[in-house]
């Protein structure tokens, strides 16, 4: 394809609660075995996009060790890669990513050393997939200066004040934009996925640094919506942004759907994570697990019911789980009960505990952990 990538992956999402208090949003589970970022990473591989670079900043540990081999995602070659750009004090700046736009700009060398003349532009916390070559086609049909992605959304099923709404003439061209506004006036949603020519990428962003602008949305999408040929490309597949606890927990729960569970693990193309080299899941006599994602690692002694577990679970003997979300190496003790909730990763559960949460206020669950203790 002739684009190179861009994923931003740097942000705080306060919405996420406790969840975002050590990894970055980008690097949440999902479904069981991946990460939000996988599927950017996947779309861009499938998409025949050889050069992505990921631009991370807040907490981003938990993301860069996910990322420290561009194999599972072939891009591992001799022509492009992956990279990954954190900011750093230079000569001639000592400022962290103030916003989207200055994100891209501090980084501007990649754009400037790269040859392929459209940019691709991706946020890390959707769950999709997408040919970015169909929307490059797109792109170039409409002779556009800016495609973004949308979908249309149920204001009924979707909190649409999270995202930015825009409102479309009837060949598709964006009129209006309104950035997580707090009464919506539309509900086609933009997607965090732009398509921009690269040389005309750089103008906008040494033009929005000149003027001490750093939003990529309000500075450049809405401030040129007028200038600029800027067009919708509207999708009606699956895609979900995990940016709040609710959506969150909506997005994995999704996942027990087989129709779901088919779209993006039984046809092509295919999602992409990083293997660890874990065993089968182990359910032992007395065990029963029903409706649920079960991953590599786990031992189950109790009932497992409508929820998802991630790799190396211990849920111990005569406990009930139950529409909820068990993250990576939790130990859960004997006769312990957890309903609607979301349990953080490496936690102790104790024995004879419960931890039941409403159904439209999931409950996240964060213990000490005794076991990692010194």
């Amino acid at each position: 394809m002739r684009a190179i990538g861009i994923i931003l992956a740097g942000g705080n999402n306060k919405r996420m609660n406790e969840l975002s208090q050590k990894r970055a949003v980008a690097a949440m589970p999902i479904a069981g075995s991946y990460r939000s970022i996988d599927f950017a990473l996947s779309n861009m591989t499938n998409s025949h996009i050889n050069k992505v670079a990921v631009i991370t900043q807040y907490n981003s540990r938990s993301l860069n060790e996910h990322l420290n081999s561009s194999k599972w995602w072939n891009f591992g070659r001799k022509q492009g890669g992956l990279f990954i750009y954190n900011p750093m004090i230079t000569m001639d700046n000592g400022n962290w990513y103030r916003g989207t736009a200055d994100s891209m700009y501090q980084n501007l060398n990649y754009l400037k050393n790269s040859h392929e003349p459209y940019a691709v532009i991706a946020s890390g916390d959707g769950i999709y997939k997408l040919d970015y070559n169909a929307v490059l086609e797109y792109h170039i049909q409409k002779k556009a200066d800016i495609t973004v992605v949308c979908k249309d959304l149920d204001p009924a099923k979707e909190d649409l004040t999270r995202f930015g709404l825009v409102r479309l003439a009837d060949d598709n061209r964006i009129l209006d934009f309104e950035e997580k506004p707090m009464v919506p006036s539309y509900n086609t949603a933009s997607c965090g996925i732009y398509i921009v020519r690269r040389r005309q990428l750089i103008e906008l962003l040494e033009r929005c640094a000149a003027e001490d602008r750093y939003d990529f949305v309000n500075d450049i999408l809405i401030r040129y919506k007028n200038l600029k040929r800027i067009y919708a490309y509207k999708i009606d597949t699956y895609w979900s942004s995990i940016s709040s606890v609710r959506s969150y927990y909506n997005t994995n729960m999704d996942f027990l759907k087989p129709e779901i569970r088919k779209y993006f693990f039984r046809e092509y193309p295919d999602v992409y994570s990083k293997v660890d080299d874990n065993p089968p899941a182990k359910y032992n006599p007395g065990s029963a697990v029903h409706n649920s994602l079960v991953s590599s690692g786990c031992i189950i002694n109790g009932v497992v019911e409508n929820s998802v577990l991630f790799k190396k679970v211990f849920v111990g003997n005569n406990c009930v789980i139950k529409n909820s979300i068990i993250l990576n190496d939790v130990y859960i003790g004997d006769n312990t009960v957890i309903e609607n909730c979301i349990v953080e990763s490496r936690d102790t559960i104790r024995a004879n505990t419960t931890y039941i949460g409403d159904p439209n206020d999931i409950k996240i669950v964060v213990e000490k952990n005794e076991r990692y203790s010194l």
